[in-house]
């Protein structure tokens, strides 16, 4: 199966503190690890070690793997992962059968390196929010481990379902994307907006700055951007995480898993960058690149070249 080509290798303008960590990355390996049938998509090659060049590119030292779509509820190629990389560089997030999976196959993802799980509502462009609102029930029934967390990516105008069931979770929630939002949903006058505001104030709630060029219209720097992330910044820096969602896969609604689906070229440094001048202050820069990511996911506090704690 050939390669399709990955994104550009293109350095950082940036000096990233120690401990930069991608909270949203794919691997994936069809020569070892088979996808599931019934797909939407079929990517190419994206393994491990084109990761770890990408990574080094950019001077991100930590990984946050994310089981995607292709692979169903079979973890196996992104627990493959986790072991390569070990344990002080990444973590992971899986797919699970909510209605069968024990507490004690839990147990075991986390011994492997896993820290929660994710409902990937949008591939199949879940609009219903009543069957929004079942499958978050069924995860807040059945994930109550420590240093665990419920992931969610979903449309924007699911969100209110969301927020219904917010009190039902006993771990953090995790909401992928921008939370679904676009450039084109800031402003006061955006319901969306306040309802994910008022959802990140409440402190139970993460929103991951990431796939910037799946919500903006103006890349590379995604100016566009900057509107919606102010007001995030503004209510709950602590609670902002940033993810590059590597390798990029195209997305969409007309998706034909029979060819290679090939990767989007993103200029990932640009993004970094956009993140930079967005967060101004370097202390709100290191809360959402090494801070938060440690304290949600458990990595270690890594030192910081000042000498200082990290941050509270």
């Amino acid at each position: 199966m050939p390669t399709p080509s990955l994104s550009p290798r293109v350095a950082a303008t940036g000096g990233w503190p120690p401990g930069a960590t991608d909270v949203h990355v794919h691997v994936f390996d069809p020569a070892r690890f088979g996808y599931c049938a019934g797909r939407s998509y079929t990517p190419g090659n994206a393994t491990v070690e084109a990761l770890l060049e990408r990574h080094a590119g950019l001077g991100i030292e930590r990984a946050v793997l994310v089981q995607p779509s292709v692979y169903g509820t079979d973890n196996g190629c992104m627990l493959d992962a986790l072991a390569r990389l070990g344990p002080e560089r990444s973590r992971g997030i899986a797919v699970v059968d909510l209605a069968r999976t024990s507490r004690a196959e839990l147990v075991a993802l986390h011994a492997a390196g896993v820290r929660g799980i994710r409902l990937n509502l949008e591939v199949r462009h879940e609009a219903d929010p009543a069957r929004a609102r079942k499958q978050l029930e069924q995860a807040a029934a059945l994930v109550d481990l420590p240093g665990w967390c419920v992931q969610v990516y979903c449309a924007a105008s699911l969100l209110d379902s969301v927020a219904a069931g917010i009190d039902r979770l006993r771990v953090p929630l995790v909401l992928d994307h921008f939370a679904g939002l676009n450039a084109q949903d800031a402003g006061t006058a955006s319901g969306t907006l306040r309802t994910l505001l008022a959802l990140l104030a409440t402190g139970r709630v993460y929103v991951k700055l990431s796939a910037f060029y799946r919500a903006s219209a103006q890349g590379p720097h995604h100016a566009d951007l900057g509107a919606l992330v102010g007001p995030l910044l503004g209510t709950r820096p602590d609670r902002l995480l940033w993810g590059s969602d590597w390798p990029h896969t195209s997305g969409g609604r007309d998706r034909d898993p029979e060819r290679i689906e090939p990767f989007r070229p993103v200029d990932l440094a640009a993004s970094l960058d956009a993140l930079a001048s967005w967060a101004a202050a370097p202390r709100a820069l290191r809360r959402i690149l090494v801070d938060n990511p440690a304290e949600l996911y458990g990595f270690a506090p890594p030192a910081r070249a000042d000498g200082c704690k990290p941050d509270n």
